[in-house]
């Protein structure tokens, strides 16, 4: 299956993207003085391991979907030359 240039693109962006999103949401989740992500012990509550999850779940598939998008790319130039 070939991608559309627009929709290689996409793809890659979005990629890159998610890692912006997520590896700036996971600092700040493991600085936060709320008490919402560790307790008064400085212990991780549950907020933060659910919350954890959820980035690093987005990053793998930030991934796959951006690595999808550079091999569609790649393979538009090859096509081109």
């Amino acid at each position: 299956m070939k991608l559309s240039r627009p929709v290689s693109w996409f793809l890659l962006a979005f990629g890159v993207w998610s890692w912006v999103i997520w590896v700036t949401f996971v600092k700040n989740l493991w600085q936060d003085a709320s008490g919402l992500a560790f307790d008064d012990a400085g212990d991780p509550t549950a907020y933060f391991w659910v919350h954890l999850l959820l980035a690093v779940t987005s990053l793998l598939l930030g991934t796959a979907v951006g690595v999808i998008g550079f091999r569609g790319v790649r393979a538009l130039r090859r096509d081109r030359e």
